[in-house]
């Protein structure tokens, strides 16, 4: 019997190594949870892109938007887990989805194999170009003075950019609005349009807007201010200590091949080094993290209690 275990943890760890050697035979899908143009889909498509370029792999962004990024998640965790179905999660659909909504389909923790960080970035505060709103400190007052008469749009219920418009009221005492939109770009026309007043959403996703001057930043939510938008305050500015980063990584289903996940986590910080990847991260307004699977699920643990407990103070709740 023993004979019988050995060879058989042999035989496994050749299929294991052989596995990680053959590592990739075919293309690669990297579900994006939200719409393209949005800044999750933004950074997928840099790792994507330079995989390809530079590894020769064929990876495939494929876009799969809904429930603030829930079912794109979703499908990947129900997925065969090879390495050949990955997902770039971020903070709403890994960290604060578990507190928000009442009948998640997928555990982060257990369903899901974290592989790497690929950046962090703040969320920007914007209004149209001719806003009679000039300051965070106009936006907040009038919120104030008539709570509910300002429309805040987010990309979505449970998105970070929803729950930091909540903790926004939360510490300032305004009342606004909430307009949930399907992805991160999908409101843009309507801000411009002036159906909604303010937009939160990704740095990324509007700061090709921000140059061409057809909208307005008041205010980042990261604890400096970004080096792309120097001229923007910080909510902290005007709130002491208000913090609302948003982070992404890449997530595999649980029990996918550890060979396979540690050449998964070696190559995409090697692209995450490169520095034709970096500049176009941090021209977005990104920052670059990268690192181990070991950190990247202990901050997806640490931040599901922390945006758990601004779920809960707020009351937010999604069915």
């Amino acid at each position: 019997m023993y004979r019988r275990l050995t060879l058989g943890l042999a035989a496994l760890a050749v299929a294991f190594s052989s596995a990680a050697a053959e590592y990739p035979a075919k293309p690669i899908k990297l579900v994006v949870p939200f719409p393209p143009a949005g800044g999750t889909d933004i950074l997928a498509r840099q790792v994507a892109n330079r995989l390809t370029e530079v590894n020769k792999w064929t990876v495939v962004v494929d876009n799969k938007p809904g429930a603030g990024g829930n079912i794109g998640v979703d499908a990947v965790a129900k997925s065969p887990a090879d390495g050949y179905n990955l997902v770039m999660g971020q903070t709403s659909n890994l960290a604060i989805s578990p507190t928000l909504y009442t009948k998640l389909p997928y555990d982060p923790l257990k369903d899901l194999e974290p592989i790497v960080l690929v950046g962090s970035g703040p969320l920007a505060i914007v209004v149209r170009a001719d806003s009679r709103f000039k300051t965070l400190g106009d936006l907040i007052n009038e919120g104030k003075q008539k709570p509910g008469s300002i429309t805040m749009a987010s990309p979505g219920n449970g998105t970070v950019a929803h729950l930091a418009g909540v903790r926004l009221m939360n510490v300032s005492g305004a009342k606004f609005e909430h307009i949930p939109y399907k992805g991160a770009s999908a409101a843009i026309p309507d801000l411009l349009g002036g159906s909604v007043d303010f937009y939160l959403s990704s740095l990324p996703t509007l700061q090709s807007h921000i140059a061409g001057g057809k909208i307005r930043a008041l205010a980042v939510t990261s604890p400096k201010r970004s080096p792309i938008v120097p001229n923007v305050p910080t909510v902290a500015e005007t709130i002491k200590g208000f913090d609302a980063n948003t982070w992404f990584g890449i997530l595999a289903p649980a029990n996918t091949p550890k060979p396979v996940l540690a050449t998964l986590n070696a190559e995409i910080n090697k692209i995450l080094k490169d520095p034709v990847v970096r500049a176009a991260i941090e021209k977005e307004g990104g920052e670059v993290l990268g690192g181990t699977p070991e950190q990247f699920r202990d901050l997806i643990k640490r931040d599901i209690v922390s945006w758990g407990r601004e779920v809960k103070s707020s009351g937010a709740k999604v069915d």
